[in-house]
């Protein structure tokens, strides 16, 4: 496999599909660990711009949520805590005493968690959602094709977010 200089997989120019959706989630995972990478704690704590109270190191913790939720409770149908508490649900509010590195292993361990629970899945394969997202997606259920391709547009998306948090820290875009 290909790697960008600083070190992200670059997913193949010919895949097949399912190759190429883990492939592009994987690379959109790298990509928001680099955000974060070099930083002091209370810099991964600076909120991007008034109003917005979004963080590097919140954004981390709402990947986790979103992976858990995807993976486990959509697509597994387990029924799991929110990953930092019942009163943080979205992960995005910072604890004095959770700094990066447990961040980072909360999400790698619940990245390594969804790679089980999918692996001998069929993209065709479906998980249930909640009332709440079947009313946003107008059904009571989606594919694991679906889901990688939601996973990426998450990731995609706020990687622009960390790009621009990133910026505003010390100047670093890009990537």
């Amino acid at each position: 496999m290909t790697s960008t200089p600083d070190g992200r997989p670059v997913p193949p120019p010919h895949a097949g599909e399912r190759a190429m959706l883990e492939s592009w989630l994987d690379f959109h995972r790298a990509t928001l660990a680099l955000k974060c990478s070099g930083l002091e704690d209370d810099q991964l704590r600076l909120a991007s711009a008034a109003p917005s109270s979004m963080t590097l190191l919140g954004l981390v913790q709402h990947m986790a949520e979103v992976e858990r939720n995807w993976f486990q409770r959509v697509f597994a149908g387990q029924d799991t805590q929110a990953v930092f508490g019942e009163n943080n649900l979205d992960g995005f509010a910072l604890e004095d005493g959770r700094g990066l590195d447990e961040a980072l292993t909360v999400w790698r361990a619940e990245i390594v968690r969804g790679r089980e629970l999918i692996a001998a899945a069929s993209l065709d394969d479906s998980g249930r959602l909640s009332e709440q997202e079947a009313a946003h997606v107008g059904d009571g259920g989606v594919s694991l094709r679906w889901i990688m391709v939601h996973m990426i547009e998450e990731y995609a998306r706020h990687n622009g977010h960390a790009d621009l948090i990133r910026e505003r820290i010390d100047g670093v875009s890009g990537a």
